[in-house]
Parts: C-alpha cells; structure tokens; sequence
C-alpha cells in the first residue's frame, strides 16, 4: 500500500447524482463513518449535471442512505457524513467547471490525496480522464491520485486496449482501480480462507478427488430498465467477462506466494491464461428468455422490454464448460452458467467429489450421492458440506447429512456491502480485489472467442421460459457428460 505525505484525503465522484452513487456509494460511506475508516479531514465532493444546491443535494443523499440502509440509522453518524458533501454542478465536459474544481481542491487543502470515483456510462471515461489531466489534477508532489472505473471497461479487447492506453498515459497502473464488486463480497474473500487455512481441503482440491465444479449465479429479475444498455452488452459482457470470470479464478487459482495484492493477482492471472490456452475445448450454451410467470404474476418476454428491438438476438442466459490447461485441473469440467428471470436468485459454487469404488458394497450403492462442498454467496452467504454415513438402525444403509454454516442468517448479522469494503481498500491503497489491465486483456480474449462463435450460430430465440432454468441445451451441457445442475 501506498504511503505519502499528505493526511487530507478528497473523493471526487463523476455521477453524483445517479443509481450507483444513491444505492451503494453513500451508504458505503455511511458506513464506513460509522466505523471510523475514514479520518475527520475527509472531503466528499459531489459532480453532477443536473441543477441543485450543495444543500438540496444533501438531503437527497440522507433520504437515499435511510432508504437504503436495512438497520437503525444513527443520525449523529449522518449529520457527520452530511458536513463532509459539497455538490457541484457541471457537464462532463465543462472546462470552466474543471477550472473551479482544481481551485476547490486546492482551497481544501494545498496537499490532499485525491480518490476519482467515475460512476458514470462508459462513453464518459475518456473524456473526463483527459479533462483532469489537462487541469493538472492527475498528479501532485507528495501526494497520490487514484481512479476507480466501474465495468464495463471495454466492450470488446480492442475497446478496451483503446481505453487502457488513454488511461494508463496519465495513471499509473498502481493508481487505476477497475472495480468489480462482485470482489467486495464477504464470500468471495472468505474462499481464499476456505481453501487455504484448512489443511483437509488444500490435499484434495485437484483433479485426483474433484469431479466437477459448478459456478451459478441465477437472476429472476429482467432487463428491467436497463433495455437499452443490455442491447449493446448481453450476458457474456454484463455478467460473464467480469462476475463469473471472478469466481473461476477464485476456485481454481493456485496457492500464492503470499496473500500480498500482487501475488494473488499474478495467480488469478494464470487461471484466465490456462482458460485462453484451452479455448477450442470451450462448450457454451446460449438463451434469451421468453413471457412466463415468476410469482404468480405474468411477465413480458425480453424482446417485449423497453428500448428493446422486438427480433432481437440478444443473449440473456449463457451457460459454458470450460477445461483448464493445467495438473492441477486435469480434464475436470467447471460449469458456468448466469441469466435472468431464472426460477431462483442464487448464487454458488458447487465442488463435486468423485465417487469411491467401495461405495459398491452399501445396499443402496446405486442411490448415493456425491460429497458435495457448496460456497453460498447470494443471498444466503455460507458453506455447506455434504457427506454420508449410516443410517440409523440398518446394517449398512447410506444417507446423506449437511454440515451447514450460515454467515448472515443470526438476527443482527450482516456482512459489509461490497462497495464499502472496495471503497475503503481504494482509499488505504489496497489494489487486491480489483483487477488489474493484463486480467482484463485476457478475459477479453476469452469473451470475443464465445462471442464470435455464438456469432456463426443460427440462433432460436426467445428458447426459454421466464420463471424456468433456462434453455434445454443448457442442461445437454452437462447431461451429455452423465452429470447434472446441482443448484436446482
């Protein structure tokens, strides 16, 4: 982590005003007053285009925090954070409006290290990145600048080398942070943990005990909203390029040399290699959801959503097997699969052991089922295990028994909101769970891989049901291999 002189520390968010920094960043802050991570010479400064007063906007941001956050608030704690906001007003293009930013900052303090936050569309990046250069707010003697960008970087590798090129001529690489949140979650940490502070897993975490992995993070919502962005992203760039990529890696990396941000990264790194050397062995299975009912209630089908075209051809479930290039994964198949309206929220990753050749001798041998270790990250976040023993009063009869641990099912147990943990990370200079530019250039290459190849299919679409578990071709994924979704 990074040390410098100045203690005096500024956000700036691009996008003051939006769903992102209304729902997750505010609270976040909220939060992390709450728990004293930030130091009383913190300044927020709130960049937005529409028309409001520092003090109209406040209390905006107080009735997003009350209504986003589930627990008591503690109002001493909210007018704290309150007196830290200023809003200023301005496009993202306004020089002038730049012009008094630099002089604000510098009337905040002659020395203060600076975190950009860009929560804004992508089509802003470039432009607001060359606008705090030109003003001489990229760099500072004595001081560190830092920016976090919010996916998508890119929409496809040559976008996203366009945009890291422009980016990393005025950051350095240490200094750009591209958020995941899907990184900040509790879970996803406490998988590093899982696998290796347990001397009994790290042994048979291999090819030699493993069957299968299974990766599901299931939506039953739509586009919603969000018509018109999921019509030039789709599943793959929404969700797979970034989130489920994540949880790969996560699963499958090998023991670093150290828990330092560098060395799990370089670890992560080799994981998407691995992937990308074994790209001809990739299957996929692709799907766009038809009407249905979730709910009870009647749903409209995607081409029916707003700002959606009606013959379009946009994938919203994408499932895929990969086969890493490695000893350590040796012919074993991880499942992945994402979508929206699906018939439960859930997100998890299932690790199936191989059977054993003695299970033969139990009387219902041909009934029982494999140990299973599933990582619950959403909703319900925990661990489950699933073994088998003897039933009571038989000889030698066999049923299955869990083994659960629940993190944030105790009344008055929650665990942090991904963007505090990410936000507070930025702040000290702790690059672990964000990605670094080489992460990102592989996944690209991976993504347009899939992307050209679904490209040459002749697609049916809509070939699912709202409310269901996707495509049928989803399921022959893994039927023609003799195995089964387990999250279902």
């Amino acid at each position: 982590m990074d040390t410098h002189e100045c203690k005096s520390t500024v956000l700036i968010i691009f996008g003051a005003t939006g769903d992102l920094t209304h729902r997750k960043l505010m609270p976040a802050l909220y939060f992390l007053e709450k728990e004293k991570k930030i130091s009383d010479d913190f300044q927020i400064i709130a960049i937005g285009r529409r028309n409001k007063t520092s003090e109209s906007y406040i209390e905006e941001i107080v009735d997003s925090i009350k209504s986003n956050v589930s627990e008591r608030l503690n109002h001493e704690i909210l007018e704290k954070l309150a007196k830290r906001i200023q809003y200023h007003r301005q496009t993202f293009a306004d020089d002038l409006g730049y012009q008094k930013l630099h002089n604000d900052i510098e009337a905040i303090h002659t020395c203060c290290n600076i975190l950009y936050y860009l929560a804004v569309a992508p089509e802003y990046f470039d432009v607001i990145i060359e606008k705090l250069e030109r003003y001489n707010m990229t760099q500072k003697e004595g001081a560190w600048r830092r920016v976090v960008i919010e996916k998508p970087f890119g929409r496809d590798l040559t976008t996203a080398e366009a945009l890291n090129s422009r980016i990393s001529s005025i950051f350095e690489e240490k200094d750009i942070y591209r958020i995941d949140h899907y990184l900040g979650k509790e879970m996803l940490q406490n998988m590093l943990v899982l696998r290796f502070a347990n001397a009994f897993l790290e042994p048979i975490w291999n090819h030699q005990h493993i069957d299968n992995v299974q990766i599901s993070s299931c939506e039953t919502l739509g586009v919603e909203t969000r018509g018109a962005y999921y019509e030039s992203s789709g599943i793959l760039r929404d969700m797979v390029q970034n989130h489920m990529l994540q949880l790969v890696m996560l699963t499958a990396m090998e023991p670093p040399k150290s828990f330092s941000e560098k060395h799990i990264r370089d670890e992560k790194l080799k994981v998407l290699e691995s992937l990308t050397e074994n790209m001809e062995k990739i299957e996929t299975a692709c799907g766009q959801y038809d009407s249905g009912t979730m709910d009870k209630k009647a749903v409209a089908s995607y081409r029916q959503e707003d700002k959606v075209a009606g013959n379009s051809n946009v994938a919203t479930f994408a499932a895929m097997k990969f086969i890493l290039n490695n000893e350590r994964w040796k012919d074993v198949p991880f499942y992945v699969r994402t979508g929206k309206r699906l018939e439960q929220k859930v997100t998890e990753v299932v690790i199936e052991f191989k059977h054993l050749p003695q299970m033969k001798n139990f009387e219902n041998s041909e009934h029982i089922k494999p140990n299973t270790l599933v990582i619950k990250i959403h909703p319900e976040e925990g661990i489950e295990f699933k073994f088998n023993t003897k039933k009571p009063r038989t000889i030698n009869d066999v049923v299955p028994v869990n083994m659960n641990f629940c993190q944030n099912c105790e009344t008055g147990v929650s665990s942090p909101e991904a963007y505090e943990r990410l936000l507070h990370d930025a702040l000290r200079g702790d690059a672990t769970l964000f990605t670094r530019w080489d992460e990102v250039k592989q996944s690209w290459i991976l993504i347009d891989a899939i992307l050209a190849k679904w490209g040459k299919k002749t697609l049916h679409f809509p070939n699912y049901k709202a409310g269901t578990w996707g495509p049928e071709t989803a399921h022959e994924l893994l039927g023609k291999d003799g195995r089964r979704w387990w999250v279902e």
